[in-house]
């Protein structure tokens, strides 16, 4: 059974291991403060065009999400996010159990509005609630869909405007910068946001994530926050050899590139033979509605999750392609699509 679950099934691109591997045996020192973990934050300072910014590298997600927005909120601030948000939907509550409520708004393709964000200042207006101080975004969002370097413009001029921080979820970063219909750079993102993170576990890394901060009343004991919720790990170099490789030779981008051509065979392919889309893709997340009977059947060689209802009679399923997923595994889909009449 193949998975197209998600695209963190396999371990690490050969590339990251072979770098594991070699400095095995080489010392070094502990948390973050090694010349690995220096070295890597040198080269995504490059890629950022922006040598002020603070990098630190942890081991996950949800990690991430948790000491950033717990460090930058004060007690009685919230965050803004759509209902489709990872911070509101699947991390378990992660960032309320710190104290700090998730404010949601509805949106059919992911993505938050300047509009939606001053809808919601609007109903929270004074002491006696909790005063919005943060909107989050992923790029790509959660429906696999990209921010656009004007709709992001749009919300940066907004918070600036409302005294909000902007934060950008790069759980899959690396797809949406080798996105064809991507038009915003990690320099547009360091311009862009207060602070966002550049995704490895989902594109090639076995493990971590690197968090970048733009603002620097964000940056004051930053590491002190890191150390008390558990993120600053004493083999810091594990994470940062890995960011080395996917930061040489533009490895990070390859690779994300490689998994949308995948994903976007993939949804062309099924559309071909007459099945719709929840809507078009161009990253490695893709959302083709089947019928009850093909998902039950596709189910007994395929693991994918069952996303929503479409309607009455058919859903809408979550592919995933990965930078390890071959031209193989998209044929052996199609070919049983094809059986299935």
């Amino acid at each position: 059974m193949y998975s197209f679950k998600n695209d963190y099934s396999e371990g690490a691109h050969p590339e990251i291991l072979k770098a594991l591997t070699e400095t095995n045996l080489i010392q070094a020192e502990g948390y973050g403060e090694d010349r690995f973990s220096i070295e890597a934050a040198s080269l995504i300072r490059e890629a950022c065009a922006a040598p002020d910014i603070d990098i630190h590298f942890v081991a996950g997600g949800t990690m991430a999400n948790l000491v950033a927005l717990s460090s930058f909120l004060r007690p009685h601030e919230a965050v803004i996010s759509t209902l489709a948000g990872h911070i509101y939907v699947h991390e378990t509550g992660a960032i309320e159990a710190t104290g700090h409520k998730v404010l949601p708004v509805d949106s059919p393709d992911g993505k938050i509005r300047p509009a939606q964000v001053t809808a919601v200042l609007e109903e929270h207006h004074f002491e006696h609630m909790v005063k919005p101080k943060l909107v989050y975004i992923s790029q790509p969002t959660e429906n696999g869909t990209l921010y656009s370097k004007g709709e992001m413009t749009a919300l940066r001029g907004l918070c600036d405007e409302e005294d909000l921080f902007l934060y950008v979820d790069g759980a899959r970063l690396g797809s949406a910068l080798a996105s064809e219909a991507n038009d915003i750079s990690l320099p547009d993102l360091k311009r862009l946001s207060d602070a966002f993170y550049i995704g490895g576990t989902k594109n090639g890394a076995l493990l971590g994530e690197a968090l970048v901060i733009c603002t620097d009343s964000l940056k004051k004991d930053f590491r002190y926050m890191l150390k008390q919720k558990g993120a600053m790990m004493a083999k810091g170099r594990v994470t940062a050899i890995q960011f080395l490789s996917l930061f040489k030779e533009d490895l990070y981008v390859k690779l994300g590139f490689h998994a949308n051509r995948m994903a976007g065979k993939l949804q062309d392919r099924i559309v071909q033979l007459g099945y719709d889309v929840q809507f078009s893709s161009s990253t490695n997340q893709i959302f083709p509605v089947f019928p009850e009977s093909v998902i039950q059947a596709l189910e007994r060689k395929f693991d994918f999750y069952r996303w929503c209802k479409y309607d009455a009679e058919r859903w809408v399923v979550r592919l995933i392609c990965s930078w390890a997923t071959m031209d193989e595994h998209v044929n052996a889909f199609v070919d049983e699509l094809k059986r299935l009449g």
